[in-house]
């Protein structure tokens, strides 16, 4: 018995000559182990703001996730075509503009895969479209030989134009969403939401540092081996120095000091309205590049619809002629 008490008297008196890194963390192993008395509890206000803050950071992790897509300009590309350099070297629009001044096969051809002007041209669904309809259309051209233009080939070169504009209003929108709401939810989540995670990690070690002061000055340590009805009793109040308990007051201004610094800054992360605004922006901009397209679109419908009328009528008429 005697020297299980010298061993844990030996060890509370280590543990007062413990940095305070070390009574934290000789405190934090004691709660593990289910060997810390008494362990100061956090208000439940507190406690609550903590999950509201919990639950707003894994908002965030789960919304980027998604939305961090648009940061990527390929994310709706087709991953099943091959183009080459010389599809992504000129915009369908400039394309067209040296192919309106060809006068022989070999001319367009040469238009068609003419070296870039600048960067390549993006990788999105619709620019990938465009040059798809607008491949199709020479190739009907090409092959054309009847009075007049090919009627498919033109609604396909029209179309391919059309799917560039849109392409376009999507890089726009994506470019308004990084500015206006990655770019804001990020620095929600890397800087506001850690500051209050930095603020909590303060709390915790004020109070295991508050833990271990008052453990330290009541004596208790670890229970190694039986102990008696008497060891088991902690010091009282009254029992303790002046400079014991001079050191817990201190240890437990710094626990509310940090506390009430914790409090204000969870309350500030939860309260800004910063995240429902760049949650506004993201959903304007997207009505900003879905109205684009549908005023593109619906712009090219009525010509497309001629254009097949148009033939549909040429061909009742070939075919009256013909019986």
């Amino acid at each position: 018995m005697d020297n299980f008490k010298a061993i844990g008297n030996s060890l509370t008196s280590l543990g007062s000559q413990f940095t305070p890194f070390a009574s934290r963390t000789f405190q934090y192993t004691k709660e593990q182990l289910g060997q810390a008395e008494d362990k100061t509890q956090l208000p439940p206000d507190y406690i609550d703001l903590e999950k509201r803050v919990d639950a707003l950071k894994q908002v965030h992790q789960k919304m980027l996730s998604v939305t961090s897509q648009y940061s990527h300009e390929s994310y709706d590309y087709p991953p099943n075509i091959k183009e080459t350099f010389g599809d992504l070297g000129r915009t369908v629009s400039e394309k067209v503009q040296l192919l309106s001044t060809a006068s022989t096969p070999a001319e367009a051809q040469a238009a068609l895969t003419a070296p870039p002007s600048a960067k390549p041209q993006p990788k999105t669904f619709n620019h990938a479209l465009a040059r798809a309809s607008l491949a199709s259309s020479q190739l009907l051209h090409q092959q054309h030989t009847g009075a007049g233009e090919d009627p498919l080939a033109t609604a396909l070169e029209k179309y391919a134009l059309a799917s560039e504009r849109v392409g376009e209003a999507r890089l726009a929108q994506d470019a308004q969403i990084q500015s206006r709401y990655l770019a804001g939810w990020n620095t929600t989540l890397n800087t506001n939401l850690m500051f209050a995670s930095r603020a909590r990690k303060n709390v915790e070690k004020a109070r295991l540092t508050l833990d271990s002061v008052k453990s330290r000055a009541k004596g208790n340590t670890w229970k190694i081996g039986p102990t008696s009805p008497r060891d088991e009793q902690p010091a009282s109040s009254e029992e303790l120095s002046p400079e014991a308990q001079e050191e817990i007051e201190k240890a437990e201004d710094e626990f509310v000091t940090q506390t009430e610094e914790a409090v204000g800054v969870m309350k500030n992360v939860l309260d800004t309205p910063e995240p429902l605004r760049n949650l506004a922006e993201l959903i304007q901009a997207q009505v900003e590049y879905h109205k684009k397209a549908y005023e593109i679109l619906n712009e090219l419908a009525p010509v497309i619809e001629g254009l097949q009328v148009e033939q549909e009528a040429a061909y009742r008429k070939s075919r009256e002629s013909a019986s």
